[in-house]
């Protein structure tokens, strides 16, 4: 298996999380800067810090108060590990904690945007205004500063906004640098980076390619890697990313689990076995999985069983290839952030299907490889365009692993399948004419066992629900609702309603993520 960091640059910065619903953001503003950027949970021990040789550390925000009982805190240790150390708001507290200082309800929360006045000469605030607009989200206040600290901003609820121990290199903020809302945030980032912790901004896609393909081949060897293969963004690019590290040790499955979207199966082996020239193998089991799901309403439970029956049909594969040595995924960031809570202490919002107890048995044993386990969406588009993918491919709207099964709400049947394959497709087709495709993080069909009476032809009709769902995001893990042109989505209505049978009714998704997700199940 490869390991957590295998591919990973000398230089990186560690992010304990405390489970603030920022700390996806930092790690993601941290690499725009082309600075590696890694989050792992607040009680990472002090021994697995040590070894992994951070750059710096940084303390998340958090929901937590470190006055209350069981509070999360970190090892002292941290502190004498020489690195420069940032805590941002419950980091902050962290800080303070960990230096004798004090800390305290405030009688006023604050939340939202705030203005803080800069006071003193600051390495971590170096080049701000006076006045600065920040985003604040905390309801305690720093009472008393450590020994050593320089308090370098206030605002009008907290009058230790900003501190910092320039000789310790230690640092804490209030606010919320990497939130768009605080004006100057990048700002504070890089004065972190390259002022204070002295990196250089050398991490990009091309050194991810070098890294990756030296780790993948050192991982595998001589043996061969068998890779579920959707044809989506993911799986697309782990493809390209294999095949150029091991080229034909790599062998290729895919699955036709009979919740594709219109025509996928055709698709998929046309461009990967005779254009692309990728090991392919094709195997229609789409009645074998459509049988498991057979009377299953449960989305965790649908999830289980795709997952389940991947890893079986993957086993089936393996016996005839004769060989299989590893597993491999196109497993993405906010995937294990959103199926597990060790990151940090939040909840788990949903299991993913790679993410199931097999897979995670077969992790468990170094089995199984996923490359792109430390990628956003977004740079996995940029690691695809690196790659020479086809642009038609890499900006392809995001299908969940479990297909369709998880876009009909309640019992899977060939019949609602056919339906929702129908609306999707028209959906798509409009979409595209309209020019509007690559301007949408994603946009789908959802079918609802809801039924509603309408009129057709003069004759009553008692027929089910689609709902349309488009998005606007960056990478998933935040996500607004698309506004789109009435005439468009008429047209959208128009021609699901005259030409799906089945369907009497449409209607449109509005709201957000959070505190919505994405997909309905």
């Amino acid at each position: 298996m490869i390991e957590h960091n295998t591919a990973i640059p000398r230089e990186r910065i560690l992010i304990l999380d405390f489970g603030s619903q920022y700390t996806q953001l930092i790690a993601r503003r941290i690499r725009e800067l082309n600075v590696y950027a890694e989050i792992v949970p607040f009680h990472h021990s002090i021994d697995d810090i040590k070894n992994e040789k951070p750059s710096a550390i940084i303390l998340s925000g958090g929901p937590s108060s470190l006055y209350e009982k069981d509070a999360p805190r970190v090892s002292d240790e941290i502190f004498k590990l020489g690195v420069p150390v940032l805590g941002i708001c419950y980091g902050l507290y962290v800080v303070v904690n960990a230096f004798k200082g004090q800390s305290a309800g405030a009688s006023s929360r604050e939340y939202g945007r705030a203005i803080i006045n800069v006071n003193k000469k600051s390495e971590l605030l170096k080049g701000m205004a006076k006045k600065e607009q920040v985003w604040m989200s905390h309801g305690d206040k720093v009472t008393k500063i450590p020994d050593g600290f320089t308090v370098t901003a206030s605002s009008g609820n907290a009058e230790i906004a900003a501190m910092e121990n320039s000789k310790s290199r230690v640092y804490g903020v209030q606010f919320h640098p990497e939130v768009y809302h605080t004006t100057n945030g990048i700002k504070v980032l890089k004065n972190f980076l390259f002022r204070i912790c002295r990196l250089k901004a050398s991490w990009n896609m091309e050194s991810f390619i070098d890294s990756s393909v030296e780790a993948i081949r050192k991982e595998v060897g001589s043996g061969t890697v068998l890779l579920g293969l959707s044809g989506g963004v993911d799986s697309s690019v782990t493809a390209m990313l294999l095949q150029k590290a091991i080229g034909e040790k790599l062998y290729c499955v895919f699955v036709n689990n009979g919740v594709l979207r219109k025509n996928e199966e055709k698709q998929v082996v046309e461009r990967f076995k005779k254009h692309m020239k990728i090991n392919l193998i094709y195997v229609d089991a789409s009645k074998r999985f459509l049988y498991k799901l057979k009377g299953v309403e449960d989305p965790e439970k649908k999830r289980r069983i795709i997952g389940k029956e991947f890893i079986s049909v993957f086993m089936d594969e393996a016996k005839k290839i004769g060989r299989f040595d590893f597993l491999a995924q196109g497993t993405l960031y906010p995937d294990v952030i959103e199926s597990v809570s060790t990151k940090g202490p939040s909840d788990t919002i949903k299991s993913h299907h790679n993410r199931v107890p097999e897979v995670l048995k077969l992790i468990k044993s170094g089995k199984v490889i996923e490359p792109l386990k430390e990628l956003f969406k977004d740079e996995v588009r940029e690691l695809g365009v690196k790659l020479g993918m086809p642009e038609e491919l890499i900006y392809r709207h995001p299908f969940p692993g479990p297909g369709l099964a998880i876009r009909i709400i309640g019992d899977v049947t060939p019949q609602r399948i056919k339906i929702l394959q129908e609306a999707d497709d028209i959906i798509v087709q409009e979409i595209k004419d309209a020019g509007l495709y690559r301007k949408l993080w994603q946009i789908f069909a959802v079918f609802l066992p809801v039924k509603s009476v309408g009129v057709m032809g003069d004759k009553r009709t008692y027929e089910n629900v689609i709902a349309v769902r488009g998005v606007n995001s960056v990478d998933a893990m935040t996500a607004d609702w698309a506004y789109l042109p009435e005439d468009l989505l008429r047209r959208i209505s128009n021609r699901i309603i005259n030409e799906v049978k089945g369907i009497n009714r449409v209607v449109y998704d509005i709201s957000s993520k959070p505190p919505s997700t994405i997909e309905w199940e």
